[in-house]
């Protein structure tokens, strides 16, 4: 009977090897740039997707049939949390060793309209959104999902999607249109 329990463990590892590469080769490139929208750091992101395919693989007889793409996003959307959550415990710490004393440096004019510039300058004013109206705004206009969607990847309603885009954009436009 060990025998064959072991080739029906051989053949679900070959169908979950399958499946990921297939799905690796399609969307490896835009879960990376989905990550990196999120955490503005090229190795980070990579990191973030590799572990997405990892957890896919790990759980792909759980995974319904064709459901694997959104399981990628919701995954890299996951590991983006976890990463900027990490990532401000890690500067909150630095801040708190750091002399208080210390000034800030002034930026000349000339600096601060070349980085008001295109769209550094947009995800600037993104990254200060509440994180979940960042997030609806990203999987929208980005990866231009819909709404149905988007709910599923953040794991929330369809109706929340509409509200936090709709808070997320009116945020954005009085901001753009308070500092031009």
């Amino acid at each position: 009977m060990a025998l064959v329990g072991s080739r029906r463990d051989a053949a679900a590892r070959a169908a979950a090897d399958d499946g990921v590469s297939s799905l690796y080769a399609v969307h490896w490139a835009p879960m990376v740039r989905l990550a990196w929208l999120f955490v503005h750091d090229d190795l980070l992101a990579e990191e973030i997707a590799q572990d997405a395919f990892v957890s896919l693989h790990r759980k792909w007889h759980d995974v319904e049939e064709g459901r694997g793409p959104a399981y990628l996003r919701q995954c890299v959307v996951n590991g983006a949390r976890s990463a900027l959550r990490h990532s401000k415990v890690e500067q909150r710490y630095l801040d708190s060793l750091r002399d208080r004393r210390v000034h800030p440096t002034l930026v000349s004019a000339e600096d601060a309209a070349i980085s008001a510039a295109g769209s550094a300058d947009l995800f600037r004013r993104l990254q200060r959104l509440p994180a979940r109206q960042r997030e609806v705004l990203v999987l929208r206009y980005y990866l231009d999902l819909s709404e149905a969607q988007i709910a599923d990847a953040l794991g929330i309603a369809p109706g929340s999607v509409k509200a936090h885009a709709h808070r997320g954009l009116a945020a954005l436009r009085t901001e753009m249109e308070a500092r031009p």
